[in-house]
């Protein structure tokens, strides 16, 4: 049986690199959360599962966390899943990391669980609702489910134990839902390709110019190089936006806390990074854009380095946005 950092390692290259620089307790129990979001992941995601499913069994879940059903039925049935994604690694062991919700402190556990039942509900809103996006709002609606609560729950996990976060939580918690969404529109950006492949198009109707199909660009008789440049136009301009809200955050964590404030800053630079290499790029709508593990290496040495300092963080995102 894989212990709970063997299923963080496998289910996130780039996560489990902050969440291991994260101090005790913070760093056990956003593990967890982050790995029961992955079960949720599994469950909204999963190609061979057809949509009505997918919401059963996500409310389900969401029963699960809301300490309304036990959580061996669903277990069970998970434990059986075949598919190899990290995400199903992860829901196979949905008992296990679970057990692992359940040891937490209290007022972690009721945080965790309420952000976790939350967005997993938002899943299944949005499983029952089907890949329909017609408006910036939409999207923004879909990212606030799957990505801005998360930024609610660690504003939240983080105020347990860093008092400055405590003090201005209100003003965290609106920065952190836009943390959220600014990693999930470059993950829109950079996953374009891949999204379409399982029957997501996540490019709002609205961005395509002359009110066109968004999915008629995945096909060759639909391409279009000027279409394709207006979306990015729009999309890439709300992903910076979001991550300038995203250096604010971290901004708001002491210096002194050295592990939460890497926590932050490796996922907002790789996302600064991956942006700069899908700006204006059409090859994203045919394979999805990656850093490479050399530029993930340097972006964590010198952050491990300098990461302490608001000014650099600044100066080297301006740099990797070039």
């Amino acid at each position: 049986m894989p212990t709970l950092n063997e299923l963080l390692h496998a289910a996130s290259r780039t996560f489990a690199l902050g969440i291991d620089l994260l101090p005790q307790p913070l760093r056990g129990q956003i593990e967890v959360a982050y790995l029961l979001l992955r079960v949720s992941d599994y469950l909204e995601d999963n190609e061979g599962m057809p949509a009505p499913e997918k919401v059963v069994l996500l409310e389900r879940w969401a029963r699960v966390l809301a300490g309304e059903e036990g959580v061996d039925a669903l277990a069970d049935a998970l434990s059986r899943v075949r598919d190899e994604t990290p995400d199903a690694l992860v829901a196979r062991n949905t008992r296990k990391v679970h057990q692992a919700l359940v040891a937490l402190r209290p007022e972690a556990r009721r945080i965790v669980e309420r952000h976790v039942r939350d967005s997993t509900l938002g899943m299944a809103r949005w499983a029952h609702r089907g890949p329909d996006i017609a408006t910036e709002a939409d999207l923004d609606d879909y990212m606030h489910e799957v990505a801005g609560r998360v930024g609610w729950l660690l504003t939240d996990l983080f105020a347990l134990h860093l008092p400055g976060v405590a003090e201005h939580r209100d003003e965290m918690l609106r920065l952190g839902r836009e943390f959220g969404l600014a990693l999930q529109t470059v993950n829109v950006i950079r996953g374009l390709h891949g999204d379409w492949e399982r029957g997501w198009v996540f490019i709002p109707r609205e961005f395509v110019p002359g009110g066109g199909n968004p999915r008629d660009l995945f096909t060759q008789e639909g391409r279009d190089r000027a279409t394709e440049v207006a979306i990015l136009d729009r999309l890439v301009p709300k992903a910076e936006a979001h991550l300038e809200a995203a250096r604010r955050y971290i901004a708001r964590i002491p210096p002194s806390q050295k592990g939460v404030r890497l926590f932050c800053i490796l996922p907002y630079l790789f996302a600064v990074k991956t942006l700069a290499i899908s700006r204006r790029n059409p090859r994203v709508f045919d394979e999805e854009t990656k850093i490479t593990r050399t530029q993930v290496r340097r972006i964590v040495l010198w952050a491990r380095v300098l990461g302490w300092s608001d000014r650099w963080v600044a100066w080297y995102a301006r740099r990797l946005s070039r």
